[in-house]
């Protein structure tokens, strides 16, 4: 199963009524695909608006006016530095967010689902290694990542409310309870 069709599955599995689904807009490439499964999926994507560091407080409480239940954080270098604010502002607003990297999950976000973070930094190096030995970038093979993490925080389930099935829990690499 692909990441998106997963992604968009354990949020319905969470969110039996899902019906608006927020994204953290970064200008990234992967927001025409978001949009292509929250089409397929009959989900009406509300995506927030641009924020600075210290806006997270807004785009929550506009994703509140428009009765966004859940949450999809991209990866971006943005959003990795400020995933601690974005962690917070949903827990105090009760939105279950599902992050791309387990380390979010792990600080206090509800799930994740992605690459490891370890595994990526193992195939960027094999890169580097083979560019020094002077293979040229433009030959390298463009590689998929193979290992993905599920990641879910039961401390943050509960405190939202939410109860995650056990066949959601059973494909976890990781339950923080």
């Amino acid at each position: 199963m692909d990441r998106r069709t997963f992604v968009r599955s354990a949020m319905r599995t969470l969110l039996d009524a899902l019906r608006e689904l927020g994204y953290v807009e970064g200008r990234t490439a992967s927001e025409a695909k978001v949009r292509h499964v929250a089409d397929t999926a009959k989900v009406q994507l509300y995506m927030t608006p641009e924020s600075t560091a210290t806006g997270y407080e807004r785009v929550f409480e506009a994703m509140g006016k428009a009765h966004v239940n859940g949450l999809l954080v991209p990866s971006s270098p943005r959003f990795f530095t400020e995933s601690q604010q974005i962690i917070q502002v949903a827990a105090r607003r009760g939105v279950p967010a599902i992050y791309e990297f387990g380390d979010l999950a792990r600080a206090g976000g509800l799930m994740a689902y992605d690459p490891t973070l370890a595994e990526l930094v193992r195939r960027a190096a094999r890169y580097i290694d083979k560019i020094l030995e002077g293979a040229k970038p433009g030959d390298l093979p463009i590689e998929q990542p193979e290992k993905f993490e599920l990641v879910i925080n039961l401390k943050t389930a509960k405190a939202l409310g939410l109860t995650i099935p056990p066949s959601l829990l059973l494909r976890a690499d990781q339950v923080i309870e």
